[in-house]
């Protein structure tokens, strides 16, 4: 007896699970989370008036006639329709930027990898060269540049004059079907600067115990790269090419500076971005500009999910193994 009263006084002093803290009522919840959306509200009238209000007001006339002057007529598919099926000039300016972003993009990235390798060690001057290499990728989209590009590669340039030291005269290159895009191509490389700066980020973040076991196994330079470099910084590769290729799709200064706004010529520079504004603002048909736009979108977005699909197979991310 006297144990069941000692095991009943121990049941009784058993403490009670612990309750739940009420919640705060949606009135006062609403009163906490006020001034985050004060704070947040300059972004939110800007996204909304600058970016989601233009889309889906591009969206409409995407479907429709309008000249800018007259009020949209509504026309359903004929863009989309008159766009794949009659338009020529718009397939050749998708080969044009096809061409133009299989071509620099890889060699873009190989030159921002190369020079991020060779100033990733400390070294006296380091911090210059970075600079350097950095600015042209902050001056390669002003208009200025572009047309000092267009002087280089043109009649009695510099290039010019350098290949004729070498018994070579090709003249002006911008104004021959055959070279003006490469001048286009050569001007997105040079602005190599900021995947450079993403590639050294990442390439700080690689173990250097993986080198030096690397080097125990009798790994050289080359080996070492291709081993440890390169499967480590994947996950860099991968954000700089996608944002590269967006960036090449979207491509529009160079081509209209170097091809006098005409996109070169017999259309050898004519990139997508250039006739979508040829359109828009020279025809005065932003209906048709804007389903034109609205392409571009799709396709960048296929692109970019196929392009994270695809890493699953080569991008490895440290402690996960490879996805």
């Amino acid at each position: 007896m006297p144990t069941i009263a000692r095991a009943r006084s121990a049941g009784e002093r058993t403490e009670a699970p612990a309750r739940k803290a009420p919640s705060a009522p949606p009135r006062r919840r609403r009163q906490r989370s006020g001034p985050a959306y004060v704070f947040l509200s300059p972004w939110l009238i800007g996204a909304s008036l600058l970016t989601v209000g233009p889309m889906l007001a591009s969206l409409y006339l995407a479907f429709t006639d309008y000249d800018l002057f007259n009020t949209p007529q509504w026309v359903g598919l004929q863009n989309f329709e008159r766009m794949f099926t009659q338009d020529d000039r718009f397939w050749n300016s998708v080969w044009v930027t096809v061409k133009f972003a299989v071509i620099s993009v890889p060699l873009k990235l190989a030159a921002a990898l190369g020079v991020a390798l060779l100033l990733n060690k400390s070294r006296r001057g380091t911090g210059f060269y970075r600079s350097a290499f950095y600015a042209p990728s902050l001056l390669g989209a002003s208009v200025s540049v572009a047309l000092v590009w267009r002087s280089l590669f043109g009649s009695n340039g510099v290039v010019d004059d350098f290949l004729g030291i070498f018994g070579i005269h090709i003249g002006s290159m911008v104004d021959q079907p055959r070279y003006a895009l490469l001048t286009v191509i050569a001007l997105a490389i040079w602005q190599f600067g900021a995947p450079m700066v993403i590639f050294l980020a990442g390439l700080k973040q690689v173990p250097s115990e993986l080198y030096e076991a690397a080097a125990l196994d009798g790994a050289g330079p080359v080996r070492r790269f291709f081993s440890v470099t390169l499967p480590m910084i994947t996950p860099v590769l991968l954000f700089n090419l996608v944002l590269e290729i967006i960036q090449a799709f979207q491509s529009f200064t160079g081509a209209f500076v170097i091809g006098s706004g005409r996109g070169g010529p017999s259309d050898s520079a004519l990139l997508y971005t250039l006739y979508l504004y040829q359109r828009g603002f020279n025809n005065f048909e932003m209906g048709y500009a804007s389903a034109m736009a609205w392409v571009l979108l799709v396709v960048i977005a296929i692109i970019t999910v196929l392009l994270f699909r695809s890493s699953r197979k080569w991008v490895f991310y440290a402690g996960e193994g490879t996805r």
